[in-house]
Order: structure tokens, then C-alpha cells, then sequence
């Protein structure tokens, strides 16, 4: 620790662990930081608050981080985490890593081993994510605050009291943004059927999802009032959302999506 500053120890940095860690920087209560990453970071050579070491083994002696953030890959976990169990009685755990339960990294750290389980999405990486949390058994007030500040740093933060719902967490915003991506797609494919160009279509497509996004983000009304305010009756967009709002169109559709994907964490973390 040095002074009142928060010392992190980040296990993996790839995309959303350097996306962390970036939002990290900006905050002067956070560091130093260490990141175990064997693949190295070229972008952090020659930074003075962060230290990249290739494993468990090379952390500097003497550093005791307050709060240890997993950012693995799910696959790798079994042998990833054990190393770091030395810091358990001293240190919170935050695991990003899809579904690995609470019991699950317990295990591997020690039954006493305090443990949010966080589920951020893509946008971090433009600070605009969204994160869901669930506090496992002993982690306090003061550790749910930290943790909200850490994840702050990429976007808005959410709290669930029961551990399962991060399963639907992870079917809406974990998944999520797929799911956008894949409306942009449609939409420019669908543009490029109706006679546009096809990079025309995808540019008017990208620009639409990105600006509606933007305004959703701004905008103090409901997407209900927002959906309403630009459909006209009897005008183009209330043709459109005729085939769109049907008992077999996107609402359903999208509700088996998202159940499908819970229902794959759900597989995942047993």
C-alpha cells in the first residue's frame, strides 16, 4: 500500500483485464498495480505505476495487493488460481471470468476467501460497459464499495442478491452487445436487399445503432416513450413495427435468445 492508495494485483490482461486496468490509471486512489500476464504487455513497458510479470512466481516481494482481479480465461482457471490463495486472508477477490461460481473459486483459494463475482461486457473497452455483481460470503460493505469503484472505471455497476441471476446477467449484458452487432448486421443486409449499396447500408446501419445507443444513453425517457416518439401513425416506422412487435416477432424471439444464453451459463458453471 502506499499512503491511502488501493494496490491491485490483476491476473490476466488481456482485452477486458487492460481494459480494467486503463480505467484504473485514471483513478489517483488506485495502485500501483501488478499484472500477471506470460504473454507480456508491450503497451505498459516503460509505465512506472504498473509492474508485468509473466507468472505467480516473478510478483515482487513485499507487494500485498488489497484487492486481486482474475481476468483469465475460464479454461485455464484450475490452474491459474491456486497461486494466488497466499493472498486470501488479506486481500478481496473480483473473478470476471464467466461461469466460475463463487463455491467454485472458494475452492480453489480457501473456504474463507472473500469473492465478488462480476460479469462486465465488451463496451468496457470504450468505458461505456455495464457490469453485474454478486457478493459472495464474507465480503462487506467496504468490499462491495471497492468493488463498485474498481468496475466504475469502465462503465455503470449493478448489484444482484442471489448468485443465479448472474446468469441472466450474462444473457442480457454480458451477451448482449452480440446481439446489437447482429442487428446491425441484419439491418444493413436488409438495407442492401431494399437496392442500397451494400457499404452504404452497413455505414446508415452502424451510425443508426450507434446514434439510437447515444440517445438511449442521454435521453431521460423510457425506450418505450423513445420507441413511441419516433413512430408516426400509420407512417414507415409503425409498418416496420407491425412485423417487428407480432406474437412471433423480435420481443419472443429475443426471450428465447436470452434463455438460451442463461441457460448455457447455467450448464457452464456446474
Amino acid at each position: 500500500m502506499t499512503g491511502q492508495k488501493t494496490a491491485i494485483l490483476l491476473v490476466g490482461c488481456g482485452k477486458m483485464g487492460g481494459a480494467l486496468l486503463q480505467g484504473w490509471r485514471r483513478d489517483p486512489a488506485l495502485g500501483p498495480f501488478v499484472a500477471v500476464e506470460p504473454s507480456g504487455v508491450p503497451d505498459l513497458a516503460g509505465a512506472s505505476d504498473v509492474r508485468v510479470v509473466p507468472d505467480a512466481a516473478s510478483i515482487p516481494a513485499g507487494f500485498e495487493p488489497q484487492v486481486v482481479v482474475l481476468a483469465t480465461k475460464p479454461q485455464v482457471m484450475d490452474a491459474a488460481v491456486p497461486p494466488y490463495a497466499r493472498f486470501a486472508k488479506s486481500a478481496l477477490f473480483v473473478s470476471v471470468a464467466a461461469g466460475k461460481t463463487v463455491s467454485y473459486l472458494r475452492g480453489h483459494l480457501g473456504a474463507d476467501a472473500a469473492v465478488v463475482r462480476a460479469m462486465p461486457n465488451t463496451p468496457a473497452a470504450v468505458g461505456r460497459g455495464i457490469t453485474g455483481c454478486f457478493a459472495g460470503p464474507g465480503v462487506n460493505e467496504a468490499g462491495r464499495a471497492l468493488t463498485t469503484r474498481l468496475l466504475s472505471g469502465v462503465g455503470s455497476v449493478e448489484w444482484v442478491d442471489a448468485e443465479g441471476l448472474i446468469d441472466a446477467v450474462t444473457a442480457v449484458s454480458g451477451s448482449g452487445p452480440a446481439y446489437v452487432f447482429l442487428l446491425a448486421e441484419a439491418m444493413a443486409a436488409a438495407g442492401a436487399k431494399a437496392g442500397l449499396p451494400a457499404d452504404l447500408a452497413m455505414r446508415l446501419a452502424r451510425a443508426t445503432v450507434a446514434g439510437a445507443g447515444e440517445l438511449l444513453h442521454r435521453a431521460p425517457e423510457s425506450a418505450e416513450q423513445l420507441r413511441k416518439n419516433v413512430t408516426s401513425p400509420q407512417g414507415t416506422t409503425a409498418a416496420a413495427l407491425e412485423i417487428l412487435m407480432a406474437e412471433d416477432g423480435f420481443g419472443p424471439l429475443l426471450e428465447k435468445a436470452v434463455a438460451a444464453a442463461a441457460k448455457r451459463a447455467r450448464e457452464l458453471a456446474s
